[in-house]
């Protein structure tokens, strides 16, 4: 009952502010930007989410924002604390309903099919940056367990900060981002739990959607790490691959914390006030 008591207001306020984004869009008008950010706050207090931010985007523009990525919920959940456009597979946009809302977000489809896509994909990130709007990279390429960060892809993001204009890519600021699922139902969620809020691997979206719908009370926390210097494509990569683990350092046992090592197989567990207790297996892949 109570998943439909969310959906029936959630569609209704879709579809009053559809045309609104569509001529904002359509016009260039500031409203674009301002109107998804509404839409999403709107979305996650119907539904139940409540979002803590530790730390806060970084005021350089341009600003490509590297995060974690394990449920649909990433989407309203970030673009509820500022505008900003996505980077999604390409067939995000074909998919009914939520690919028009996607291209309303102005979001970015990538065709991973394709090996000639990352230039233009590059093209169009460097496109929105420079126009000041902050774009959001999923860099594992894919969604995860929401107890782990999968390897990061290092192609888009070293591509897009070269078609800034620097040589080196510094015209660009990269953020990592680490995006925790921390309660549920007023309860802590742990790593056996982390999972039922997360969309990963081939669930179907239907069920898992309205599962959630009918449960709420998430509680997710955000932290921004710091800016990283610039550098190549892989050092970037890898650096904001560290990153989010080290930002979510203080979220209810977040995913692992993942260290370069060198040619060692195995990491030590870092240290100072915050590091995770626990240490893993290195298993960085640059592509």
């Amino acid at each position: 009952m109570r998943a439909w008591l969310v959906i029936v207001p959630v569609v209704l306020v879709t579809l009053v502010g559809l045309p609104f984004q569509w001529l904002s869009v359509a016009l260039g008008l500031p409203t674009r930007r301002t109107i998804p950010m509404l839409y999403h706050r709107i979305v996650l207090a119907l539904v139940g989410v409540r979002v803590r931010a530790v730390g806060a985007p970084a005021p350089a523009r341009p600003l490509l924002l590297v995060a974690n990525h394990s449920s649909w919920l990433d989407i309203p959940v970030l673009g509820s604390r500022l505008p900003l456009c996505f980077v999604a597979k390409s067939e995000v946009a074909r998919w009914p309903g939520i690919g028009l809302l996607a291209r309303l977000q102005r979001t970015i489809f990538v065709d991973r099919t394709s090996r000639t896509a990352t230039g233009r994909v590059a093209g169009e990130m460097a496109a929105r940056m420079g126009d000041g709007d902050p774009v959001v990279l999923f860099a594992e390429g894919t969604s995860s367990d929401g107890n782990r960060v999968l390897p990061f892809r290092s192609a888009l993001i070293g591509a897009a900060r070269q078609s800034l204009g620097d040589e080196d890519g510094s015209a660009a600021t990269i953020q990592p981002l680490a995006i925790a699922y921390v309660g549920l139902s007023g309860l802590p969620l742990g790593r056996a739990g982390r999972p039922r809020l997360a969309w990963y691997g081939d669930m179907d979206l239907a069920p898992h959607l309205m599962e959630v719908l009918r449960r709420g009370g998430v509680e997710v926390e955000l932290r921004f790490g710091a800016p990283l210097a610039a550098g190549g494509r892989k050092v970037a990569a890898q650096e904001a691959e560290i990153g989010p683990h080290d930002a979510g350092a203080g979220a209810d046992r977040p995913p692992r914390l993942k260290q370069r090592c060198g040619n060692s197989r195995f990491c030590a567990p870092p240290a100072g006030p915050g590091a995770f207790p626990f240490w893993r297996e290195s298993r960085y892949t640059g592509a």
